[in-house]
C-alpha cells in the first residue's frame, strides 16, 4: 500500500528493552492505529527493517518523521512543592535543582508541569505549588537527536517517555473512575524511578539508586555460579524461573518502596492499592507479580482500548491484544492529547480540542 508521509502519523519509543513503533491513519486526532511493531534496542539492521515495514514508501527527506519518546539514564521527572512567594526570586529554581535534585539547572533542558494535569506551569500566575520538574542533560538532547537521525528517524517532537506514560496512566485511571492511588515503577539497570499516581495526577515521586543490575550478584550467590557474567546472562534470559527467588532479589528495592509508600500513606491517609511496572522486558515480567505480592497489593491491569477511544484514537481488534501488554503504554501515552475541554470520563462524549 502506498501513502504519502503527511497523510499518516508515526510514533517511536526507545527504551532500555526495545524500540516500539506505531503508524496512525492521520498525523493529528482523530485517527486509527494501523500498525504496531517492535525490535531489539541497539540493533541498527532490525530498526531499519522495522522502519521499512511501518513506512513502506520512504518520505522525500528519507527520514521517518515521528513523535519520539525516550528514557535517558539521567532523566529528571520529580514532583516538588514550590514556595510560591519565592517563585519570582532570581536563583530560586536553580536552588531547588541543586538542593532537591542534585543537578545544575544550567546544564539541563527543563520544563515545569502542573502535577495534577500535566499542563505547563505558568510562572507569571504561579497559582499552583505542586509541580513536576521534567528534563534531561542538554548534552543528552544533542546526542539523542544525532542518534535518531543516524537511525533514519527525524524527531518532530521529542518527549520523555516517563512523562507520556504518567500522563496516560493518570488519564486512564480518571477514565475508569479508579480512586486507588497506584505505584508506578520504571525499573532500569542502575536505578528505579518510583511514582505514586492517582486519577488526580502525580502524587509523589522518588528515584531509587537500585535497579536490575543490583539483583545479579544475589543470583550468582544463590545459584552458586562461578562469575557475575554467567549470573547476568541467566538473569536477563528466559531460561530460568526466578519466581521462587523473587522475594530475595527484590528485598533491598522493596525496603525503599515500603518506605516511600509508608511516607505517602501517613501524609495523605490514603492507601496505595495497586502497582504497575511500566518498563520491563517480557523476560523479566515475573518481577511485576513478585513486587505486588511482596507489597500485598494487586498488579494493575489497564485495558487501553476504551480509554483511547475516549481520546479519539481507535484500533482494530487485531492490534488490541498487542496493545494490552503494558509495555506499549508509553507509546500509547505519546499518542493521546489531553488539552480537551473536559477530562475523559467513562462513557462521556469527548469534547473538541481547544484551538
Amino acid at each position: 500500500m502506498l501513502f504519502s508521509q503527511k497523510s499518516k502519523g508515526f510514533f517511536v519509543e526507545m527504551n532500555d528493552h526495545a524500540v516500539m513503533l506505531a503508524r496512525t491513519s492521520a498525523p493529528t486526532l482523530p485517527y486509527a492505529i494501523e500498525d504496531l511493531r517492535e525490535c531489539p534496542p541497539k540493533d541498527p539492521a532490525a530498526l531499519e527493517e522495522a522502519i521499512k515495514a511501518i513506512q513502506p514508501k520512504k518520505s522525500p527527506s528519507g527520514y521517518l518523521h515521528a513523535t519520539v519518546g525516550i528514557y535517558p539514564a539521567k532523566r529528571l521527572v520529580r514532583r516538588h512543592s514550590l514556595e510560591l512567594k519565592r517563585i519570582k526570586e532570581a536563583g530560586y529554581l536553580a536552588e531547588v535543582c541543586t538542593q532537591q535534585f542534585r543537578i545544575e539547572q544550567d546544564k539541563y533542558t527543563l520544563a515545569l508541569l502542573n502535577a495534577n494535569d500535566g499542563a505547563d506551569f505558568d510562572m507569571a500566575k504561579a497559582t499552583q505549588k505542586d509541580v513536576l520538574f521534567c528534563g534531561l542533560p542538554t548534552e543528552d538532547v544533542d546526542q539523542v537527536q544525532a542518534t535518531l537521525l543516524e537511525s533514519g528517524i527525524y524527531p518532530e517532537r521529542l518527549e520523555l517517555g516517563s512523562v507520556a506514560t504518567l500522563g496516560g496512566v493518570v488519564d486512564c485511571l480518571a477514565f475508569n473512575k479508579s480512586k486507588a492511588p497506584t505505584l508506578m515503577l520504571e525499573i532500569g539497570a542502575d536505578a528505579t524511578h518510583s511514582f505514586i499516581v492517582s486519577a488526580g495526577g502525580v502524587e509523589a515521586s522518588r528515584p531509587i539508586p537500585q535497579g536490575l543490575d543490583a539483583m545479579v550478584p544475589i543470583v550468582q550467590k544463590e545459584l552458586g555460579l562461578k562469575d557475575e557474567e554467567s549470573a547476568r546472562k541467566l538473569f536477563y534470559s528466559n531460561t530460568f524461573d526466578f519466581t521462587g527467588m523473587g522475594p530475595l532479589l527484590i528485598k533491598r528495592l522493596l525496603k525503599e518502596l515500603q518506605s516511600s509508600i509508608g511516607f505517602y500513606e501517613v501524609q495523605t491517609g490514603q492507601s496505595v492499592g495497586q502497582v504497575l511496572c511500566a518498563q520491563l522486558s517480557p523476560k523479566l515480567a515475573w518481577l511485576d507479580a513478585a513486587i505486588a505480592n511482596a507489597l500485598g497489593i494487586s498488579g494493575l491491569k489497564l485495558d487501553p482500548v476504551p480509554w483511547l477511544q475516549s481520546r479519539q484514537i481507535t484500533m482494530p481488534e487485531t492490534l488490541a491484544k498487542t496493545a494490552q501488554d503494558v509495555r506499549w503504554f508509553g507509546l500509547l501515552g505519546l499518542m493521546a492529547s489531553y488539552n480537551l475541554t473536559a477530562p475523559a470520563a467513562n462513557g462521556a462524549p469527548v469534547s473538541e480540542e481547544k484551538k
